[in-house]
């Protein structure tokens, strides 16, 4: 490996895993460490209870005790009834008021007579106009422009030209992730529209990818195989396309590798051989995913998070609110072994609506949950039954998510180094490495290697990481809050977290580097699949709709919506 120099302001060093150095000139008196214990598990499941066990358990002081929830108004708002802890999935009444003695018996009374009258349809909740007010100005575009195509630059140059494999991280990219794959799909029609490829070569790209997923082998053998029961393992080798190692048939992960090749059909409608294979081979895929055969250990119809050839069906299932929404809307429109309507309703009941720095809405963690179902889905004044009587759309819900995580960063309670309205994102990431540490400010600081981190008032899971992704993914929801926040980080930091793919996954300025410098910075050296596409297809759907678009006339994206329940906007419009 060379020595690399950048010039812009000295003292920045960085140097990772094999020795090498380089002086990265951009801010003074910043180092730069490089796979430090940043290692993630080869069986890594990227969602969030994973972590907790089959019952997640909520309590007033967060899930660790020194993970603190923190509200605008207080714990609790005294008209509102919460349980100190409860555990998540049982059945327990949570009423907007608290009634006692006489109200509770006029409360009685008011439901009696309201059940005699006619039902009063309830109009639909105001949205929101888009796009909003603020607009990037010229150098914000600019940087936005470099950021898309610098971000895209990581599918084109590290994805396997032969089957189109895209790795789990770079640049140790040991195995492939199959989210990524389907980031990466979607990623070449953003690159056809902003001119960075030719229409060729991405729908040649996009061919040889899903042949290679159609072809590949399938069975119940714990070697030898991608997939089975038309759903494929969470990693796959970079060259033979076969299960890396002892990982599991994940269902969450090939509803995201699924949605990027609805996204590929829709977009790719020539009438040539290589676009209509593309369109024959994606239905093919779609129909042979056996998703009642998912069904979950405990409590069908919701879906299991997946399945291992050694010990069968993992006990978790995908119960709300958290990334899987993608996953119940492509279950519910499978062509064949569909998931009936009910999943969908007892993947509402597990919802957490509570209040976080003053955001009221569906409440988890990560900022990722918050953003992979509307990579591809456009939620903008559609309603399910749920958000109906909320009188928000999801879209919206995400908004605050990102909002409400932005203000925990400003009030930054426990005392994290850089935080600020532009400095902010907890999401599922890497981090430094699991260590008991003295930090800078000589307090005592537990951190973390990857791990699902994030604020809400479900549980707070922070050790100082930020990771830009979280940023990045939410640019539709918030544009002015994270566009300048992107914007400057850029700018204050610049190759100490940005470099040839763009943003570095994450970076922690209270991990202890080195105790000679004030300003010591840890960054992670690698750049992940799942962390890149939300960026790139995030900021796409902000600025054109491109994505949203496309989905919205993908025949089964609206069949999906249509059989959860949700009704409204475009919804209600023919497709085109």
């Amino acid at each position: 490996m060379t020595d690399t120099n950048a010039s812009s302001i000295p003292g920045i060093h960085r140097a990772d895993g094999c020795n090498r150095k380089q002086t990265v000139n951009r801010i003074p008196g910043i180092n730069r460490i490089h796979g430090t214990n940043a290692i993630q598990g080869i069986n890594r499941i990227h969602d969030t209870r994973s972590i907790h066990g089959a019952k997640r358990i909520q309590n007033a002081n967060g899930i660790q005790g020194s993970n603190r929830i923190q509200n605008a108004n207080g714990i609790q708002s005294s008209n509102r009834i919460h349980n100190i802890s409860y555990i998540h999935g049982v059945n327990q009444a949570r009423g907007t008021n608290r009634i006692n003695g006489m109200n509770t018996m006029i409360l009685l009374v008011v439901m009696v007579l309201a059940g005699a009258c006619e039902p009063v349809e309830t109009p639909l909740p105001a949205v929101a106009p888009y796009p909003p007010e603020w607009q990037p100005d010229e150098r914000q575009s600019a940087f936005l422009d470099q950021l898309q195509e610098d971000t895209f630059r990581f599918f084109h140059e590290t994805t396997n030209p032969i089957n189109g494999l895209v790795p789990d991280r770079y640049p140790d990219p040991p195995f492939a992730s199959i989210a990524a794959v389907g980031f990466g799909l979607t990623s070449w029609i953003i690159a056809v529209e902003r001119g960075y490829v030719t229409r060729e070569e991405a729908a040649e790209v996009t061919r040889n990818t899903i042949r290679f997923f159609w072809e590949a082998p399938q069975g119940p053998e714990p070697e030898g195989n991608a997939g089975y029961r038309g759903f494929f393992y969470h990693f796959l080798d970079m060259e033979t396309g076969t299960r890396y190692r002892t990982n599991e048939l994940s269902t969450i992960d090939s509803a995201l590798l699924l949605a990027g090749m609805l996204s590929s059909q829709q977009y790719f409608d020539q009438d040539n051989p290589v676009e209509q294979e593309i369109r024959t081979l994606t239905d093919a895929i779609y129909a042979r995913m056996d998703w009642q055969w998912m069904y979950s250990v405990t409590d069908p119809p919701l879906v299991s998070m997946g399945w291992y050839p050694e010990t069968g069906h993992i006990e978790h299932d995908w119960r709300g609110y958290d990334e899987g929404m993608i996953l119940y809307i492509l279950a519910l429109a499978a062509p064949e072994h569909t998931v009936p309507p009910e999943a969908w309703e007892k993947w509402t009941e597990t919802y957490i609506w509570d209040t976080f720095y003053g955001y009221e809405y569906v409440n988890y963690s990560p900022l990722f949950v918050h953003q992979y179902s509307h990579m591809y889905v456009d939620f903008r004044g559609i309603y399910d039954d749920y958000m109906r009587a909320k009188g928000i759309d999801y879209f919206e819900n995400s908004r605050r998510a990102t909002l409400a995580q932005r203000a925990y960063a400003m009030d930054n309670p426990d005392g994290w180094l850089g935080y600020g309205e532009n400095v902010w994102g907890l999401t599922a990431c890497d981090g430094p490495g699991y260590a008991l540490l003295t930090a800078p400010d000589g307090t005592e600081r537990e951190y973390l290697g990857y791990s699902a981190r994030g604020a809400s008032a479900a549980y707070v899971n922070d050790d100082g990481t930020i990771a830009p992704t979280a940023t990045g993914g939410s640019v539709p929801f918030a544009p002015q809050q994270t566009i300048e926040a992107l914007h400057h980080m850029y700018l204050s930091f610049g190759d100490a977290i940005y470099s040839e793919y763009g943003f570095l996954d994450s970076f922690n300025f209270t991990y202890p580097v080195d105790a000679g410098l004030e300003q010591d910075i840890w960054v992670n050296d690698q750049y992940l699949g799942i962390d890149q596409g939300p960026i790139l297809i995030q900021i796409e759907n902000y600025r054109s709709g491109l994505i949203w678009e496309l989905m919205r006339e993908n025949e089964h994206i609206r069949r999906g919506l249509e059989r959860a329940g949700f009704t409204g906007g475009w919804l209600d419009e023919a497709p085109n």
